[in-house]
């Protein structure tokens, strides 16, 4: 019989045997490099209080609102409601990332049997995530953009174009996203 062994034996061989066996530093190492995810959890909480603000904010303008309604032109009360809009697809935004982002990049969510669980969290990916993202920046730049030809006859044209620029710009990264993503997906299947 030959000391040789056969790929099958390999395969099969117990785990700490071996010459590609790792070593003491090499795994404590390993489970630092994991435990680091745990770093970005202060991050995720800073976005959830930035969540808060943009709730205080979003109230501050509906009181203004209610205060005001009495006096306000339909131009400026369009232009309130447009904001309170954007409000909230900000915090939509952030929702996303703070839920997607910790469910991908730092522990599992154990929501299964929660009611209210959102159905996009069990296909999410950070090329999910990355497309989301963009599709919500166009919401947002949009948001910006109808405000600003709403309110056409004070702005300046050149950030009016510049605003356009913008726009178009998150479009095509938008697309470009997608396109990667749709791409990386059929190479995974």
């Amino acid at each position: 019989m030959s000391n040789v062994s056969t790929p099958s034996e390999t395969a099969l061989a117990p785990m700490g045997a071996g010459p590609d066996t790792p070593s003491k530093f090499e795994t404590a190492f390993e489970v630092v490099v994991f435990a680091s995810r745990w770093i970005q959890a202060p991050l995720y909480a800073g976005l959830i209080i930035a969540e808060l603000l943009y709730a205080y904010k979003f109230i501050a303008e509906l009181v203004d609102m209610v205060r005001e309604i009495g006096h306000l032109e339909e131009t400026i009360f369009m232009l309130g409601v447009l904001s309170l809009i954007d409000i909230t697809m900000v915090a939509n935004l952030l929702t996303m990332v703070v839920i997607g982002g910790y469910a991908t990049f730092v522990s599992k969510l154990d929501l299964d049997s929660h009611r209210d669980r959102p159905d996009w969290l069990s296909h999410v990916d950070p090329g999910t995530i990355k497309v989301k993202l963009a599709a919500s920046l166009i919401g947002i730049s949009s948001i910006h953009l109808l405000k600003a030809f709403v309110n056409i006859s004070n702005m300046d044209l050149e950030r009016v174009q510049w605003q356009i620029f913008i726009h178009m710009t998150f479009i095509a990264s938008a697309i470009m996203l997608a396109w990667t993503d749709k791409l990386m997906q059929r190479e995974r299947h």
